[in-house]
This record gives structure tokens, C-alpha cells and sequence, in this order.
């Protein structure tokens, strides 16, 4: 109960308030993820701002059906637009990799993985050859990128599932991956092995304080000698049990991180089939499973009568009632007919209680779908301050929720400039004091399952008018600003 008590001694004490979503999936075009074996896994969903107007937009991964983009029109209006013709596609996660103050997309595929280069108005362009990127014909589900030298473009890294031209596959047939480092003309391709059929990998500081490369990976496949892994991104390595990386072995299928008791170090939620383990940061530099009682391991389907265990995918930390303690979404789904789980398994919405404990909520909320679920996204797509909610579903439709909660606290959202290469500083840490608590996030691009967001970061901080920013950039200098709540705050780089 140690931990729990680091929680409750540390979070904020404000009342939780009720949570409420309506369904808006009409408002949405038609689109559908599909496919055979090859896109059991995937469905990822990236979302961003494409045009410059302020809104979220959507790139929805299709499976066997081409990839569609969702733009944003607002007051919960959305419309197809124009991109190159793409199938096969897992996922895909935003980023600028150019720095031209216009979002890109690394576009995950069975088989080649495609990049695409923003343009005004949310025009996109094939920019493989165009950046030197290296292309492949592996089966990609996991992506995460990263600044080494902040005057070049990003190191991006690939996590690879199954390797299909394995003779003895599928099972310990499990691909290696691929880290892309700049050069002048491009990228060198470094193989990283082994490989353990990672479904989410991010790039973040670690509970050292160190930038490591944590892959969650899936023992269905490699089904002995295989674990989680951590790289250690100076050194060039694995860490190991001598470094304090225990040894643990899951089904592994998505990553979420957040600071959750305000001391600066990330908790990393892992989805998985049956438990879904939260670990917390130790100031030794170690992480430890979170007490059972926390509330969040969401093993079973918490409705109906079906016993079997949950299948997780893509988990998200986010405030969705702006009470200034960060709740939890896990998409959730039957991989497609696997008689030893749950087929009818509703997706969670656990939110946190001034305890530090982890409520289910889903159901009264709303948002309890029974669709074999997959990638997902909190995002604000109506700008009133409220985090809204889509999921992507495997043989079936998109679903959007609008947050109509009716009393929510206030709020603010942080936007960062660099003037270099690194222009959305991803690799900063974000922390927010008001009098009532400490909050942080750290700035990055990766984790979820097949895909993730990139726009200026919510906080909700409860009764609070006022809050000081402290950013830690990059290179490890820091700035304080203070800041109202209820708007979005560009903070630049001095």
C-alpha cells in the first residue's frame, strides 16, 4: 500500500466531478479498419492540427481499406480530404520532421512504410526519396522518434511484429527493428535486435532520468525467452537486470506514460491481454507494479458475464473532467475470435479519484463500447476545453464521443517553439504548479498502439485561475511563465 500512499499524499484533492459523453460517430465520414491476420494488430489513429486553424484533425489507419484524412471543420463537423492512395496501413504517428511549422506523417504499413510531407491545407505528398528515408518490407506496428542534434532531423525508430517470410513462422518468428539516424543525404538504417513482435514503442525519459527506448512486445509470438524492453539511447544498449530493468514478460500492446505523483518521473501503463499493468517510477531509477487496489489492472470485462480476460490496446492518460488529476482510457477488443478471451469487452474510462484511486466509469459515461477496439485518441476537437474521445475498431465504423460533462473544472493548454530542427521541442518535460498541485508531461512522439497526437497539451487544473509553466527543454535549459487558465500558451524557446 506504499505506493498507493505516494498517490493519494501526492495528487490533487479535488473532488471528482461527473463525466458525461454524447455519441457524435455520425458526424464522422464512413470508415471502417479491416483485413485478414495481418491487421488483427494496428488500427491506429494519428491526430493533429494539418491546417494551421487551431482544430484536431484525423488520420485513421484502413487495414485493407485505403487510409482516410478527417479534417476538422468545427462545431463537430468533419469532411474527407484528398491523400495518396494508401493500404495496408497499421498506423501512422504526426511529427515535422522538416520543421516548417507544418505536421508529418510516419505512416506505418504491412510492407513498405510510407512518409508523408504536410503541405498547406492538409495536402500530403510522398517524401521517402525526397528525405533519403530507407524503405522496408517488414510488418511495422510500433513507432517512436527523437532529436540526437537538435540542427538535423529526427531519429526515428521502427518496431516490427512478425516476420512473414519466416519458414517456420508465426510463432518465435518475431522481426527486428529499425532505428533511421540522419546524415547529410538522408538515413542509415541500424537493426536493433532482438526483436520480440513489439505493438508500441516510445522514446522518453526514463525513471533514471535518461532517454531510453522502452519496447512492449507480445509473447504471443515470441512465446518464450522474449520481455519488455528498455534501450538505452547514449549508450547504445540494453539495459539489463544489473541495471535494475527486471524482467517482465506480457502480452504486450500499448504504452501510455505520465508524471502521476508530481515528482517528475513517468508511471508507464502497458496494455496487454489480461492484466493491464501500471508500473511506478522509483527514485532508485526502478519501476514497481502498482498495488492491485489502485484499481487499474482492468483485467475482465467490467460488464456482462463473460469471465474471460481483456484484450488492451491503446491506453491514454488524460484530464477528462479538468479536476487536475489525469484519468485513464483503454481501447479494448477481442484480437478476433480468441476463444480464451472476453468477445464482448467494453473499452475503460477509469478516472481518478482524489485518493489516487482509478474509478470505472465508461459505462455511465457513455463511452462503454462493445466493438473490437484498437487505437484511440483524447483530443479537444470542439476547442470548449473539454478533452472529446475517438476510437478506431476493427470491422467497424469510427466512433467519436463529444465531452458534454456538465461541471468541469478549468483548464489550459501548452504549445512549444524551438528555432531549430526540433521546432515541437519533443524530448521537453511540461509542469504545471498551481496551489492545489504539480503536474507533468513529458513532450513526445510514440507510444499508444499504431499511433498518437501531436498538439498543444491539456491540463485541467481544477478551481486554479492561475498556474506557473516551468518547461525543461531540450538541451537542458528551463524557463517559468505564468499563465490564466482557459486558453491555449504558446511558449517559445527564448
Amino acid at each position: 500500500m506504499r505506493l498507493l500512499c505516494l498517490l493519494t499524499c501526492l495528487v490533487a484533492q479535488q473532488g471528482s466531478a461527473e463525466v458525461l459523453f454524447e455519441d457524435r460517430s455520425a458526424a464522422l465520414p464512413p470508415h471502417t479498419y479491416e483485413g485478414g491476420w495481418e491487421h488483427f494488430v494496428g488500427g491506429g489513429l494519428a491526430v493533429f492540427d494539418c491546417n494551421g486553424d487551431g482544430l484536431a484533425d484525423i488520420f485513421a489507419a484502413g487495414g485493407e481499406n485505403p487510409a482516410k484524412l478527417i479534417v476538422n471543420k468545427g462545431a463537430f463537423r468533419f469532411e474527407t480530404a484528398d491523400l495518396p492512395a494508401l493500404t495496408h496501413v497499421t498506423g501512422a504517428y504526426p511529427l515535422d520532421i522538416d520543421a516548417d511549422g507544418i505536421k508529418d506523417l510516419f505512416v506505418l504499413r504491412v510492407g513498405a512504410n510510407v512518409v508523408l510531407r504536410g503541405h498547406p491545407s492538409c495536402r500530403f505528398e510522398r517524401a521517402d526519396d525526397l528525405w533519403g528515408v530507407p524503405g522496408d518490407t517488414a510488418w511495422s506496428t510500433a513507432f517512436t522518434a527523437w532529436w540526437e542534434d537538435e540542427t538535423t532531423k529526427p531519429v526515428l525508430a521502427v518496431g516490427n511484429y512478425v516476420d512473414r517470410s519466416a519458414p517456420d513462422g508465426p510463432f518465435e518468428a518475431c522481426d527486428d527493428h529499425r532505428i533511421l539516424f540522419p546524415k547529410t543525404d538522408g538515413y542509415d538504417a541500424m537493426t536493433l535486435a532482438p526483436g520480440f513482435c513489439a505493438l508500441s514503442i516510445l522514446a522518453a525519459r526514463d525513471a533514471r532520468g535518461k532517454m531510453a527506448l522502452r519496447l512492449s512486445n507480445d509473447r504471443h509470438y515470441y512465446v518464450r525467452g522474449g520481455q519488455e524492453q528498455m534501450w538505452d539511447i547514449a549508450e547504445r544498449r540494453f539495459l539489463t537486470e544489473a541495471d535494475g530493468w527486471e524482467t517482465v514478460a506480457l502480452w504486450g500492446m500499448g504504452i501510455a506514460s505520465r508524471d502521476l505523483t508530481g515528482d517528475g518521473l513517468d508511471e508507464v501503463m502497458l496494455t496487454s491481454m489480461g492484466d493491464q499493468l501500471m508500473q511506478i517510477a522509483q527514485g532508485d531509477g526502478r519501476y514497481k507494479a502498482a498495488p492491485f487496489e489502485i484499481g487499474t489492472y482492468a483485467q475482465r470485462p467490467h460488464v456482462g458475464d463473460d469471465g474471460r480476460p481483456s484484450t488492451g490496446w491503446h491506453a491514454e492518460f488524460g484530464d477528462v473532467n479538468n479536476d487536475g488529476l489525469a484519468d485513464l482510457f483503454i481501447a479494448k477488443g477481442n484480437v478476433d475470435q480468441m476463444p480464451g478471451m472476453a468477445t464482448r469487452d467494453p473499452n475503460n474510462l477509469l478516472v481518478q479519484t482524489p485518493e489516487g484511486r482509478f474509478e470505472e466509469v465508461s459505462v455511465r459515461a457513455g463511452v462503454a463500447s462493445m466493438q473490437r477496439s484498437r487505437g484511440a485518441a483524447l483530443v479537444d476537437f470542439d476547442g470548449d476545453g473539454r478533452l472529446d474521445l475517438i476510437v478506431s475498431n476493427r470491422r467497424a465504423p469510427l466512433e467519436l464521443y463529444r465531452n458534454v460533462s456538465p461541471e468541469v473544472g478549468n483548464w489550459l493548454r501548452i504549445e512549444l517553439r524551438q528555432a531549430n530542427a526540433n521546432r515541437d521541442a519533443i524530448g521537453a518535460r511540461i509542469t504545471v504548479e498551481t496551489g492545489q498541485a504539480t503536474q507533468s508531461v513529458q513532450q513526445v512522439v510514440g507510444g499508444g498502439h499504431a499511433g498518437g497526437q501531436l498538439l498543444p497539451r491539456h491540463f485541467g487544473v481544477g478551481e486554479a485561475q492561475d498556474a506557473t509553466i516551468i518547461v525543461d527543454w531540450p538541451d537542458g535549459t528551463q524557463t517559468r511563465t505564468s499563465a490564466r487558465a482557459g486558453g491555449t500558451h504558446l511558449i517559445e524557446k527564448p
